[in-house]
């Protein structure tokens, strides 16, 4: 059962993803165990962890694909409901339909949303706001080419304007440029950055690679399996064991080559990544001023 009655650490008008005491269980099985987390409107968020550790369930969770065992979660002040256009997703599949055109991809949301008649006189109206937003993703030149005829990273910004265009206030990413080649990866990471600047939108990011998210996250959160919090015989989810605040400041891309960079990468590594280190919940990492932990006293003890 959801308790929404804990907000202890709630703002309204500044948190867009709350959740608190959160947790997500299988049968038996706790996946997500006590998830504490408070994302300010603006942030680009990075969320790192092992294999197995959750990590796709928090964002179906996020999403309102699945439900919260126990706990509190919010969107925008409200109880996570079912999908809905307020929180888009861009996966690391583009999942682009081989018989539409990069167009006819932008325009798709709106197809679904609008009736066959309200779109065909909005038709005119709605393709000038495809083009913008494909012009905003550097795509307007290849408005009538099919996915066959487009490069990886091209089919990435189609996907991604296909979100943009319904003006989610969440952009969530699940690890979106893992398919991509390196030298194409890095000018999705510039082009990414470039869009958050501009827009002003909060986004959620998942990777898999530490120095992708070091490099892009003004926060970055380490989701964990591999952690104490004092209690015996319990078969604990994964939890944020890492919460860190790198700054809203855009950084060039020879940020990655210094040794502050380095020691972020390594912490992380360490702290979320290593089976042995099984540091205790009071010595987690929790740098960022929106992080906090709802610990009973069992928990607390050593």
């Amino acid at each position: 059962m959801i308790d929404s009655g804990l907000r202890s650490h709630y703002r309204e008008g500044k948190h867009v993803i709350y959740s608190e005491n959160m947790s997500k269980m299988y049968g038996n099985k706790t996946v997500l165990d006590d998830i504490d987390l408070a994302v300010t409107s603006g942030e680009f968020i990075t969320l790192v962890g092992p294999s197995g550790c959750g990590k796709s369930t928090l964002l179906r969770l996020l999403l309102g694909e699945e439900t919260a065992s126990s706990g509190t979660l919010l969107i925008n002040g409200q109880e996570v409901q079912t999908p809905d256009p307020t929180r888009g997703i861009v996966y690391q599949r583009y999942g682009l339909f081989p018989h539409l055109t990069v167009l006819e991809h932008v325009l798709l949301g709106f197809r679904f949303q609008l009736s066959a008649y309200r779109y065909f006189l909005c038709r005119k109206e709605l393709v000038e706001k495809a083009m913008q937003y494909l012009k905003r993703v550097r795509m307007d030149d290849h408005k009538d080419k099919y996915p066959s005829q487009l490069s990886g990273g091209q089919q990435q910004r189609v996907a991604i304007a296909q979100t943009l265009i319904m003006k989610p206030k969440v952009l969530m990413m699940d690890e979106p440029y893992g398919a991509l080649d390196p030298f194409t990866r890095e000018e999705l990471q510039l082009f990414i950055l470039e869009l958050w600047e501009e827009t002003k939108m909060t986004i959620f990011f998942i990777t898999h690679d530490l120095e992708e998210a070091v490099y892009l996250g003004s926060g970055v959160i380490g989701l964990s399996q591999y952690y104490d919090d004092g209690r015996r015989n319990w078969k604990r989810g994964a939890r944020i064991v890492t919460d860190l605040n790198l700054g809203r400041e855009i950084k060039a891309p020879d940020v990655k080559a210094t040794a502050e960079f380095g020691r972020t990468v390594r912490l992380l590594r360490t702290d979320c990544f290593t089976p042995n280190h099984l540091q205790h919940v009071n010595d987690f990492t929790m740098q960022h001023p929106d992080s906090f932990m709802s610990l009973s006293d069992e928990q607390k003890q050593r």
